[in-house]
């Protein structure tokens, strides 16, 4: 049963970045209605070298005060950076990425980081815990899903960020 007060992280793995795309559109319409709160959402692809693409959504920043922060920091926990090509930097990246890996045990962050081949794409979602009822109702359409409740708080997440920000001291 998930907590109150608890964040959600989904990767989901698909045959092709259309995919992907197509269930991605899914979340940010079950935002548009209010069946979830707080997110951040990306498709990410691995090329056949293993290099890892971040596929941002320009709608991202309206899922909340996240803002891109949420998914950037999660991938950085997932992949070493050297097989990172594009992603999000910056102090909001680092702030929210400490609270996401205090939050995963190792085998957590391996299971998620393996979870990708090379060749496929993956929706990525962080998330407060309203995601999780919002996707297990979607029936995403992903070959193979991880869905991982963390023992981290959201206004962890949404404090860290405004400190990134220089608009908490």
């Amino acid at each position: 049963m998930a907590k109150a007060e608890a964040v959600f992280i989904y990767v989901g793995t698909y045959p092709s970045q259309d995919a992907a795309e197509a269930d991605c559109e899914v979340v940010m319409d079950l935002h548009a209605v209010g069946a979830v709160g707080s997110y951040d959402v990306a498709v990410v692809t691995k090329d056949d070298n293993g290099k890892v693409h971040e596929h941002k959504h320009e709608m991202a920043t309206r899922h909340g005060g996240w803002g891109g922060a949420a998914v950037g920091a999660l991938i950085g926990c997932l992949f070493p950076p050297a097989i990172i090509v594009t992603t999000a930097a910056g102090a909001a990246v680092g702030a929210v990425g400490g609270h996401l890996w205090r939050g995963m045990s190792r085998s957590d962050v391996k299971e998620l980081g393996d979870l990708i081949d090379n060749g496929q794409a993956a929706l990525v979602i962080v998330g407060e815990n309203t995601i999780e009822q919002a996707v297990d109702k979607a029936a995403l359409k992903a070959e193979k899903q991880v869905a991982k409740e963390l023992d981290v708080k959201p206004k962890d997440i949404d404090k860290a960020i405004r400190e990134a920000a220089g608009e908490v001291s």
